[in-house]
């Protein structure tokens, strides 16, 4: 899962970023919105559970909206009204950090927080198959959605796309294997039907 940096430039800011090979499996943890103040920062939405991992992390691989990765080496952050202020090496005007603008920034998956036995990342359960535990197939999970006490798996149907929301609760998600990405349920009467 780890790879090599490829020693090509990246284009745009000289130097600033190296690209990265695809073999990289990479998890998002904030994305560009805007530039911020006259030094150069960006703003950045965050896409993880874990802000903090900002204090630490001494650079982030980009993506950028055309797809070519590139590793960023971070100069400064701080978390400000919900969002993650960013300092890049290399980008030290408003004008070169509009670049980075709908950038979206990474970790090697190696490098995730380790979670408790029985957590889940969204991206790790996103694609599983998913089949009640008589051995009906109801698809493939589209997304996590997190409005209550649980979080509720989308999963679609692949022929005619039907949807059906079933909560990731252990006594319903009674099988999770991420290596084979397979969820077996048991779900209440009545929670498939429409």
């Amino acid at each position: 899962m780890s790879g090599e940096a490829d020693e090509r430039e990246a284009a745009g800011a000289g130097d600033a970023g190296k690209e990265v090979g695809a073999d990289v499996e990479l998890v998002a943890v904030a994305r560009v919105v805007k530039v911020r103040g006259l030094r150069g920062e960006v703003a950045a939405e965050l896409l993880t559970d874990f802000p903090e991992r900002f204090e630490w992390v001494e650079e982030l691989i980009a993506i950028t909206p055309a797809g070519v990765r590139r590793t960023l080496a971070i100069e400064g952050s701080r978390l400000h009204a919900g969002r993650v202020l960013l300092k890049f090496a290399g980008f030290d005007t408003p004008e070169t950090a509009q670049e980075l603008v709908g950038y979206e920034l990474t970790v090697p998956e190696s490098e995730v927080v380790e979670l408790e036995a029985g957590e889940f990342f969204d991206w790790q359960i996103e694609g599983c198959r998913v089949e009640t535990v008589e051995g009906r197939v109801l698809g493939a999970v589209a997304k996590v959605l997190h409005y209550g006490a649980a979080p509720v798996l989308v999963v679609r149907e692949g022929g005619d796309g039907r949807e059906h929301l079933i909560p990731l609760a252990e006594s319903i998600c009674v099988e999770i294997d991420l290596e084979k990405k397979f969820i077996r349920v048991d779900p209440p009467e009545g929670l498939l039907e429409f």
